[in-house]
């Protein structure tokens, strides 16, 4: 039994008839036996074509790629461990065993492949690359972590570490979405630099850069609320706060100038200034609960941890014969 066969390869499909066998070739080659292609209905011949190329197919039971992830991992995926990736042949199979190496080696429980560290030319066309670029110092801004391309769809992870995550979305935020809820659930993540490559011709990306940007911008912004609060409420308080100063300086010029007084403009110039400053007050207090929070989960996941050590090492001082999986660093108690 080697490494390979506690993995699932999972690529979600949509109309892939031009590149879906290479991918899945690339993938047997390379020693992973289950490959696992989940279609979202293509209208070309996507499904017999991996069929027939040795993976095993299935239609997901609704649309979009974050949904036929979740459904199949939850319903169709056995293995332990997952690797997922494209079918478009922009990803390199040969990058695989770097992309798992972190799992198995117990470091991480997600894996990024960073697509940036060796970007084909091509690849990735210049308003992609600034989008890519601005999302990402975006994540890093507001969840405080840097997980260098958010955005790949080359993943290696447990199966179990993805089930403990929330997600929701449906299409190509579900790799956003992932990042995100491993800062909030403390999943441990690795960087790995990949190789990505421009795609095949003749084959058409299902990605719309503007439309889907925006989407995740505002999966960004929408999931800070719970993992940044001072930035989710901050940020509003900050614009309402600066709209009723420029509001109130628009009003005071022209009073002092023309003699012009504008009523409703004042009063909406007081009301902005004062809801925009108890935004920023809500956002920092907020943040202090959420920071002690997060503290307290902490002690409490370290005492449990102490206890559950701590048990076994009273067992062992009673007379019990110690178990054969246990390690020395186990059995022996804490000092």
């Amino acid at each position: 039994m080697t490494d390979h066969d506690g993995v699932c390869v999972l690529l979600p499909t949509m109309n892939e008839a031009e590149t879906v066998a290479r991918v899945v070739a690339d993938f047997r080659d390379a020693g992973f036996e289950n490959v696992l292609v989940i279609d979202g209905g293509s209208t070309d011949d996507t499904q017999s074509i991996a069929r027939d190329s040795g993976a095993r197919v299935v239609e997901q039971s609704g649309r979009g790629k974050g949904q036929a992830v979740r459904e199949a991992v939850r319903d169709h995926v056995e293995a332990p461990y997952v690797l997922m990736a494209d079918a478009d042949a922009t990803y390199d199979a040969d990058d695989a065993a770097a992309m798992l190496d972190p799992l198995f080696d117990g470091e991480a429980e997600h894996v990024v492949g960073d697509r940036f560290a060796d970007m084909r030319p091509g690849a990735m066309t210049r308003l992609n690359r600034v989008g890519n670029r601005l999302i990402n110092l975006a994540f890093r801004a507001i969840h405080r972590e840097d997980y260098g391309d958010i955005l790949s769809g080359y993943r290696a992870f447990t199966r179990e570490s993805f089930l403990r995550l929330h997600l929701t979305a449906d299409g190509f935020g579900i790799e956003t979405e992932m990042a995100v809820e491993c800062v909030k659930n403390r999943v441990p993540v690795a960087v790995v630099p990949i190789t990505y490559r421009e795609r095949p011709g003749g084959s058409a990306t299902n990605l719309h850069p503007v439309r889907d940007g925006g989407v995740i911008f505002l999966e960004l912004y929408r999931k800070a609320k719970t993992n940044n609060p001072l930035f989710y409420f901050g940020s509003v308080g900050v614009a309402s706060t600066a709209a009723g100063i420029a509001m109130a300086s628009f009003v005071l010029y022209r009073y002092l100038a023309f003699g012009i007084s504008h009523e409703v403009v004042a009063v909406g110039a007081v009301g902005a200034t004062i809801l925009g400053i108890q935004l920023l007050v809500f956002g920092f207090l907020a943040d202090m609960i959420h920071t002690l929070h997060r503290e307290q989960i902490a002690r409490y996941e370290q005492a449990v941890g102490g206890g559950a050590t701590g048990g076994s090492a009273a067992a062992g001082d009673g007379g019990e014969a110690s178990r054969p999986d246990e390690t020395p660093e186990a059995r022996e108690p804490e000092r």
